[in-house]
């Protein structure tokens, strides 16, 4: 694994996965490698009721019903759609359930304006069938329909992204549950074994860029993701993918609490003021989410390891923040220049603290970037 620059989650966790099956006694549907209840200890992590003989952490953070109706998604012939904002870990989760279903989390296609249907069916080996003509074996199969061949779970990311043909093509393997390949004369029917299922995503932001139709939508049951606001919940996620990073880094640091709350309180500051903007021109392009915190802490960390102290600074911090989120100029930078006058210089003067450092780094990246 050491050798990887991100390991899939069923290579990352194979231990814990491995120690899990091993005492998982519980029912299984279909071919599953662990049960539904493993699964979602797997997903959440393990509470001392759970009786274990050694600890599993979290690895997703957000409210129990949304892992538990996903996972009896899968367990039913229904296909599962997460749908939310940018950022709110709904490929984390997808992975995360693959891996711990049918420990394959890359059977994984990912929807363009240029995916087409033979991204989700199968495709040809040009020079196999100029020697051997068309047969299995020149046939390449998607990662769908390897999904299933074998009884596995198959991703489909940023669903909404595909045009409608690749949409309409869906439906059919979703409803008939095979995929029909006419080039051939026999063997030409591909059937889904038990365990197949297709978990897809979906920003809510991408809304009307290609509408799922009525009938892709039934055969899909919707779990939405929200936005993680309870500062508890976004600062442990923050703080897991912050120890990810510096351990595959092999960066010792230590990420200050104070400095953990300053971002958490900028975000949510932001988050404010764009929930009462009164149009688009008015807020962010960024949705800050928690995804987009975690890259702004890690671009902190990074730049401070690299070109610091090997420290994390408040100035750091902000600067970071003001690079990561001005995407337009100069309404980007107008917004974060009226946030740290309006808002980071009075809380600077009054609770002081790690706050001035941080005005003064803000005000140090927008002269830089204007």
């Amino acid at each position: 694994m050491s050798d990887l620059l991100r390991a899939p989650a069923e290579i990352k966790y194979a231990e814990e996965l491995d120690w899990l099956e091993s005492v998982d006694d519980n029912p299984k549907p279909f071919s599953w490698r662990l049960s539904p209840k493993m699964v979602r200890l797997f997903v959440l992590g393990s509470e001392r009721s759970d009786g274990l003989d050694r600890e599993i952490a979290p690895k997703w953070f957000g409210d129990r019903s949304f892992v538990e109706r996903s996972i009896v998604t899968l367990a039913s012939d229904r296909g599962l759609l997460l749908i939310g904002d940018p950022g709110t870990g709904k490929s984390w989760l997808a992975e995360l359930l693959s891996a711990a279903i049918c420990r394959s989390s890359t059977l994984v296609v990912q929807g363009t304006a240029g995916t087409t249907e033979d991204h989700i069916k199968y495709s040809w080996n040009v020079s196999m069938v100029i020697a051997k003509g068309q047969s299995r074996e020149s046939m390449i199969p998607s990662p769908i329909m390897t999904a299933m061949e074998t009884g596995a779970i198959g991703r489909f990311e940023e669903l909404t992204r595909s045009t409608s043909d690749v949409q309409d093509a869906l439906i059919s393997i979703l409803s008939e549950k095979y995929i029909s390949v006419p080039e051939l004369d026999s063997d030409s029917i591909v059937f889904a074994k038990p365990g197949f299922s297709i978990i897809a995503t979906a920003n809510s932001r991408d809304r009307g860029v290609n509408d799922l139709s009525s009938a892709l939508k039934r055969r899909f049951n919707f779990v939405r993701i929200p936005v993680v606001t309870n500062k508890k919940s976004e600062a442990e996620i923050v703080r897991f993918r912050t120890e990810e990073l510096l351990r595959r880094h092999r960066i010792e640091l230590d990420v200050p609490p104070t400095l953990l709350d300053v971002l958490l309180q900028s975000f949510a500051d932001l988050r404010a003021s764009a929930a009462a903007a009164g149009s688009d021109d008015e807020k962010l392009e960024s949705a800050l989410s928690t995804a987009e915190q975690i890259g702004v802490l890690e671009d902190a960390i990074l730049h401070g390891n690299f070109f610091g102290e090997r420290s994390l600074t408040a100035h750091t911090l902000a600067s970071s923040l003001v690079g990561s989120l001005a995407r337009r100029e100069p309404e980007d930078l107008a917004i974060l220049n009226k946030y740290l006058h309006g808002v980071v210089e009075p809380r600077s003067r009054e609770e002081g603290g790690s706050w001035p450092e941080f005005l003064e780094g803000g005000r140090e990246a927008i002269a830089t970037l204007s």
